[in-house]
């Protein structure tokens, strides 16, 4: 579990491709304390296991389904990551509850800038409308951000100069592919609702 809250920005140094996946190697930057193999790490939201650790060098394995619903298959070397350790019992909560599962990615379609704001338009498939809920929250690349604003295809979050210049979201640009995680219980309560809604309606219409 993670809080949505970066750690660090960190830079790929390697990728390897494998059969169904790839693996990639990531600076963690002198955060690589008290790290096990087989321990979980969030890149750009992702929640990732390391494989192999060697000073500040970590290598992860991403398998294909990781690939398909994420933009960890585009990174290239050189590129910089957000990065979060996992959640540690004990530890402040100064985000949500994210899980590191990515549910499907977005492409920024603007970009508004004011004085200390930074209001970001991200475009989605209309399928994942319905768990969106203004001032709920949503994962972006691994950041917890509330959501400002929801129409049908696309929605809002307004994002703060530490937030940009802390995180990978300070240099995307419009047309820049993100990793979206709705809000695991908000997906919980919608899914559950639609399965019994139909067998509600029709107990409603034969009652």
């Amino acid at each position: 579990m993670f809080t949505g809250i970066v750690k660090a920005l960190c830079s790929v140094v390697s990728i390897e491709k494998l059969e169904g996946g790839l693996r990639l190697q990531v600076d963690l930057n002198q955060w690589t304390n008290g790290l096990e193999i087989g321990a979980s790490v969030a890149i750009n939201g992702v929640c990732l296991t390391a494989v192999a650790i060697e000073q500040d060098l970590v290598d992860f394995d991403v398998i294909q389904e990781s690939l398909n619903r994420s933009n960890l298959g585009s990174l290239q070397v050189g590129d910089r990551v957000n990065m979060e350790r996992s959640f540690r019992y004990g530890d402040e909560i100064g985000g949500h509850q994210v899980n590191g599962h990515v549910d499907t990615i977005g492409t920024i379609q603007s970009i508004v800038t004011s004085p200390n704001n930074q209001e970001v338009f991200i475009q989605h498939d209309p399928q994942w409308n319905r768990y969106l809920v203004p001032k709920g929250w949503i994962a972006i690349d691994g950041v917890s951000l509330t959501v400002v604003s929801v129409e049908p295809d696309r929605f809002s979050v307004s994002l703060i100069p530490e937030t940009l210049a802390r995180t990978t979201l300070g240099f995307k640009q419009e047309r820049s592919p993100v990793n979206l995680e709705f809000d695991h219980t908000t997906k919980i309560i919608v899914t559950t609702i639609e399965r019994l809604l139909p067998s509600m309606v029709q107990k409603y219409q034969v009652g």
